[in-house]
């Protein structure tokens, strides 16, 4: 064998011990390796409660809209924002000089008809006369007829007579019920009228606070009589309130009418108000004007529970300490599992399944996904399938796939997502020591 020759085959020998101490040392074959360094958990058993966040305002449960039902100017306000209220106190008077016309009008109409009517019985009463007589003229003159005292020409002429009175008898009949008919629609004129003439008067139809007045004395105001009118104000009842709070389509289907709520509002920091959620949207709520994102919100409504709130109201000192539109933040507790294991919810990840078979797409490769975590095992990071329940903002259950003595994998995020695979070694290190330098709190 030429020099060359063996110079080209230590090259080759040597180039290949090279790539063999590499992988060997990355793989853990030999040597020290690249052990990649992770933060570890215990598995451990605790009390996991699933929440659902999120914001909204604060409502009376019962809010009424007052809007005037016939159209004019306001003379009279008797209230003003802020004011108790009683059920059935006047509160604005609507300038009633037209609807008094009109009232008026209808009750000259009624009186017309009326005496209209009175004529009309009058007229039949003496048609019912007329044939009565007429009648008794056809049955006498019948009877001379069949004795031969009167002629043919004689008789055509009572028979005429007769049959014309009954003609007009039945025709004053008909002109009374015409005239009773024409009572009764004056009658419901002047109902009618004197309905409108009422409303120009406005009273409370509840108990309350007027939280709302959208008007002033001598406004102009529109009825609802034909289309949607003035809201004039609200009257809220101020002892019941509810959080009106908005819900993703992705949190909406854990929610259930029952479930307890924690209700923070801004203006009582620190203050932590319990409710129960009464009701679910069952569609989405319509998109602000000029909102971009298409996100899908459906409304849930949470009651505040007066009696459960009450020692925190009355340290308040206020006599209705909430006021609808004020802002709350809610967190709803749906779910609660006790004494469970539990890991970090960053030590749960996704792999797919190395069972699969050649050619599948990206689809399937989806369909395939598992959750996994990783557990310390002399040294190296060995994959565990598990059934994953309910989850809290810190950790997860696991139904199965650990018995609650392993130490999981938590950290970091990228190693746990992306990076460790089953039997890779690992170096345990303190969470402290994978915060990058850029993260820590300076303290001057």
């Amino acid at each position: 064998m030429t020099f060359k020759r063996w110079l080209y085959v230590l090259t080759a020998v040597a180039l290949g011990l090279v790539v063999l101490t590499v992988m060997g040392r990355q793989r853990g074959w030999f040597g020290a390796g690249r052990a990649t360094e992770v933060t570890v958990d215990s598995v451990v058993r605790r009390t996991i409660v699933e929440r659902v966040s999120a914001n909204g305002k604060i409502y009376a449960q019962t809010d009424v809209k007052i809007s005037p039902d016939v159209s004019g100017e306001i003379v009279e306000l008797f209230v003003a924002e802020g004011d108790s209220v009683r059920e059935g106190q006047l509160l604005v008077r609507i300038k009633p000089d037209i609807y008094q016309a009109i009232y008026d009008r209808a009750v000259a109409s009624l009186n017309t008809a009326k005496a209209n009517l009175l004529q009309a019985q009058a007229a039949y009463t003496q048609a019912a006369a007329e044939l009565e007589r007429q009648q008794k003229n056809y049955e006498r003159n019948k009877r001379l007829l069949e004795q031969g005292v009167i002629s043919e020409a004689e008789w055509e002429s009572i028979v005429s007579a007769y049959k014309s009175a009954g003609a007009n008898a039945e025709g004053a009949r008909m002109n009374v019920e015409a005239a009773q008919y024409n009572v009764r629609s004056a009658e419901a004129g002047v109902k009618e009228a004197h309905e409108d003439l009422r409303k120009t008067m406005i009273f409370a139809p509840m108990s309350g606070i007027v939280t709302k007045l959208n008007v002033e004395k001598g406004e102009r105001v529109l009825g609802t009589a034909q289309m949607e009118g003035t809201t004039i104000m609200h009257i809220s009842d101020l002892r019941t309130m509810e959080a009106w709070v908005e819900i993703s389509e992705n949190d909406v289907l854990r929610v259930s009418v029952g479930d307890s709520a924690e209700v923070e509002v801004d203006a009582y920091p620190g203050e932590v108000f319990r409710g129960v959620v009464k009701s679910i949207g069952m569609s989405a709520t319509e998109a602000a004007l000029g909102q971009t994102e298409q996100v899908t919100n459906f409304q849930v409504k949470i009651l505040l529970l007066n009696d459960v709130n009450r020692r925190i109201m009355d340290s308040l000192r206020l006599r209705f300490p909430f006021l609808p539109g004020m802002t709350a933040a809610a967190t709803i507790l749906t779910r609660r599992a006790e004494h469970v294991l539990a890991v970090p919810i960053q030590a749960v990840t996704t792999r797919a399944d190395t069972a699969r078979q050649a050619g599948n797409n990206n689809e399937r490769n989806m369909r395939n996904l598992r959750e996994v975590v990783f557990v310390l095992e002399a040294g190296k990071a060995r994959e565990r399938q598990v059934v994953t329940g309910i989850q809290d903002d810190q950790y997860i259950q696991i139904i199965s796939g650990l018995d609650g003595t392993e130490q999981v994998i938590s950290g970091p995020y990228a190693a746990v997502s992306r990076l460790l695979s089953d039997g890779d070694p690992v170096k345990v290190v303190s969470k402290e020591k994978l915060v990058p330098a850029s993260e820590k709190t300076v303290t001057r």
